[in-house]
């Protein structure tokens, strides 16, 4: 075996590589393409759309639930075909995607913020999702038992991931992730089907849940940033599919592409019956978690809280394992220090550990997302990679591409600049009852 000093550059930028989480392991089958994308799809915001239908109304919302989910997986499509664009090259992330079609340092400075802001923020939104969710189900298990803080279920929850993260790729959290995708399936089912079973109160209400017009326009901005940021797998995708193994005559494209429908109609059986169905039932009276609505019978209240907590571990680990191989890189190929599990075990740990602090210390992490989110979430999901596809592909002035493309980049400028004001409003409104440490 080739000791470090007697390796070419080739060898040892192979080597590395070949140690990255991205890049280590190209054997994945299609399906475990699903379940990352299932996962990194179906966020615990699945609970909050009733609430977001009850902001929009039923016109609005239906188109606004239906055109997200079709915009996207359409958006999902061009990344699948531009992962290997070009002959006998994969761009195995995001960024490097970017830097092909705007060249090496404009591709990195438009793609990275961007992706960083949406995966560390997802990550510490799942910390006190976690957190939280573990607390209900204490309380609602326990109701007659001691109420912990909120940051004491953060930490516990934070002290799974610190063994989690050490898994080295994402083919190792495959089995964390098929259970995380199988989880978000039977707590939203839960959820509607609960709804469902509860049935429609003879006065319920659909009208606007605000009095004023502004109240209205404001509520029906930030909800509308809801469904737009209920679809953000967009930021993972090209990673996962890194991992599926690719010739010139079996392209990875094919069997991710198998992977992305599966994962898609998996999101619609989630995604329309929760929003749909618990509109349907509670009206405007329904709270920003269905869950909370629900409140009877405890038994699946608790179970419902349980699958939520599975969920969003596996949820935290796809989202952070870019992170992971963007920081990985930095630490090896800039600063030159040497791959192994020592680095891993300090650099993994420490962002498991930073998330959870800002997790604890600002524990309405999820509302200010929503401003935050805004300039970040949209553009990666709905209209980055039609930029890219326009920039790569160079399709025909005019022709259907090109309208379509241009269409879907109006729609996600529109989200950036009005999502962020429902978002900004939300804070401003809220702000007298948010807590630090709470």
């Amino acid at each position: 075996m080739a000791t470090p000093s007697s390796m070419t550059s080739t060898e040892k930028e192979k080597a590395i590589d070949d140690w990255l989480p991205i890049t280590s392991s190209r054997n994945a089958k299609w399906w475990y393409s699903a379940f990352h994308n299932v996962t990194a799809m179906v966020g615990a915001g699945v609970l909050s759309l009733p609430y977001a239908m009850s902001e929009l109304g039923w016109g609005p919302g239906v188109v606004a639930m239906v055109l997200s989910w079709v915009i996207t997986l359409y958006t999902l499509w061009q990344m699948v075909e531009m992962h290997e664009c070009v002959p006998g090259k994969r761009f195995d992330r995001y960024h490097e995607l970017g830097q092909h079609a705007f060249g090496d340092k404009l591709g990195l400075w438009i793609v990275v913020p961007q992706q960083l802001i949406v995966e560390i923020g997802v990550c510490i939104v799942y910390m006190v999702t976690g957190g939280k969710s573990f607390e209900k189900c204490y309380t609602v298990a326990c109701p007659d038992c001691k109420p912990l803080r909120t940051s004491s279920w953060i930490m516990v929850f934070a002290a799974i991931h610190l063994l989690l993260s050490q898994l080295p790729n994402f083919n190792s959290i495959t089995l964390v992730s098929l259970a995380a995708a199988v989880m978000s399936l039977t707590y939203s089912t839960i959820a509607w089907a609960a709804s469902a079973h509860k049935g429609r109160h003879s006065a319920v209400d659909y009208s606007m849940k605000a009095s004023t017009t502004t109240g209205q326009t404001f509520n029906f901005l930030s909800a509308l940033g809801d469904v737009a940021f209920a679809y953000a797998g967009h930021n993972v995708v090209l990673e996962i599919q890194a991992t599926i193994p690719s010739t010139p005559d079996k392209p990875s494209k094919k069997p991710m592409w198998q992977g992305v429908v599966l994962a898609y109609l998996v999101v619609a059986i989630c995604y329309l019956p929760v929003a749909f169905v618990g509109y349907y039932v509670f009206g405007n009276a329904v709270d920003d978690n269905i869950l909370i609505t629900l409140e009877k019978p405890r038994w699946l209240i608790a179970a419902a809280n349980i699958f939520v907590v599975v969920h969003v571990i596996g949820s935290y680990q796809i989202y952070a394992m870019p992170v992971f191989d963007m920081l990985e890189t930095f630490l090896v190929k800039k600063l030159r220090f040497k791959p192994g599990m020592p680095l891993r075990l300090i650099a993994r740990s420490l962002y498991v550990v930073l998330t959870a602090l800002v997790g604890i210390a600002v524990p309405f992490f999820g509302g200010l997302l929503g401003f935050f989110g805004g300039f970040a979430f949209a553009p990666t999901t709905y209209y980055l990679p039609c930029i890219l596809w326009l920039k790569i592909k160079k399709p025909k002035k005019f022709s259907l591409s090109w309208f379509i493309n241009w269409f879907c980049i109006i729609v996600g400028v529109l989200l950036t600049v009005l999502a962020p004001i429902g978002g900004l409003r939300s804070i401003v409104v809220n702000a007298s009852t948010y807590k630090f440490f709470s």
